[in-house]
């Protein structure tokens, strides 16, 4: 029997660890991990899908379309199935507000976007020169994790609870292994140029927020099904995962003043962790050589702050990456 790993239980990884076991069900397929669930950096996702072709501008256009397409339309399809109300999926409009035009890619992957007028952009009481309504999905993490997980485990999938100190320790142990270690490869395999990127969000209680607002300073407000996500900061290179009350106190300030209704919202918890990035995300296959022998790897990482709206869409690819592995390898074509 083929033995696969997937390094990596944030929103990337077990999105592709999904994939993989669904497209090879006679394999054997191990999540291999040491944090899960909450303890996860996808667990502080806002969760809005809404790539940010300012952050993703180093990677080829097609291919991000691509990733893009197909994670929309993962989420079209959970909406639409009975699935919907545990997995997290919701159905939001909402706004983008800028003083410049950016460059935006989802015109034809959403569900449509609308320019304002500057007549109706001063009855919202904003004072933005571009302002976009539009209709796209929310995903909380904190109900997408377990439900990824135990759709997973239901296929006969398999979760080690274990810290990695080097890839080595899966040769001769797996056939190929997908490395979703996320800002874990710096170490992993040493790769320099993946870096953390800093966020923290505040998670209020706001039933009467229905619509997102996503603003050119990276302060965006994004109701999900049980909560309202609060944010958020931006800091490159800092590894700090404690919550710092002065940027806390920078995002309930500039969330309640655009959106004075949130001033009385109730404080749920409070969250900061380090999102992954890299340029480009690093989705490729690789053979690495090792004292111990070789170890087939398909490297899928790097997202930053975009995780949730890629996950399904990469996970496609690396999935497609590992199939030509084990097609291409007759030892391993011949155990399918």
């Amino acid at each position: 029997m083929v033995k696969i790993a997937v390094i990596g239980a944030g929103v990337v990884g077990l999105s592709t660890a999904l994939q993989v076991k669904q497209n090879f069900p006679f394999c054997s397929v191990t999540v291999v991990a040491d944090k899960f669930n909450t303890e996860t950096t996808s667990d502080g996702a806002g969760g809005l899908f809404r790539p940010n072709m300012v952050t993703l501008s180093a990677n080829p256009f097609e291919s991000l379309k691509q990733w893009c397409q197909d994670t929309f339309r993962h989420f079209n399809n959970l909406f639409s199935s009975p699935e919907a109300s545990d997995c997290g999926i919701a159905l939001m409009s909402g706004f983008l507000l800028s003083n410049k035009e950016e460059l935006d890619m989802i015109q034809d992957i959403s569900f449509g976007e609308t320019k304002m007028t500057p007549e109706q952009i001063a009855n919202m009481g904003f004072n933005y020169k571009h302002v976009t309504k539009m209709l796209t999905y929310t995903m909380e993490c904190r109900k997408y994790l377990p439900w990824l997980t135990s759709k997973f485990l239901s296929l006969g999938g398999n979760v080690h609870h274990h810290r990695l100190k080097s890839l080595e320790e899966l040769v001769g142990v797996y056939d190929v292994v997908v490395n979703c270690s996320g800002l874990g490869a710096k170490d992993l395999v040493s790769d320099p140029l993946v870096y953390p990127v800093k966020g923290q969000l505040i998670q209020v209680e706001a039933p009467w927020v229905k619509h997102f607002y996503y603003f050119d300073d990276d302060t965006y407000v994004i109701p999900n099904i049980n909560r309202t996500s609060l944010g958020g900061v931006r800091i490159k290179n800092n590894y700090s995962t404690e919550v710092d009350p002065e940027i806390s106190k920078s995002i309930w300030q500039r969330c309640t003043s655009r959106i004075p209704s949130l001033q009385k919202a109730k404080v749920l918890w409070e969250w900061a962790g380090l999102r992954p990035h890299r340029d480009p995300i690093r989705l490729e296959q690789d053979i690495m050589n090792f004292p111990k022998g070789t170890l087939k790897v398909v490297h899928n990482y790097g997202h930053g702050a975009n995780g949730v709206s890629l996950s399904w869409g990469t996970a496609k690819h690396a999935t497609r990456l590992v199939r030509q592995f084990l097609e291409n390898d007759p030892e391993l074509r011949s155990k399918l």
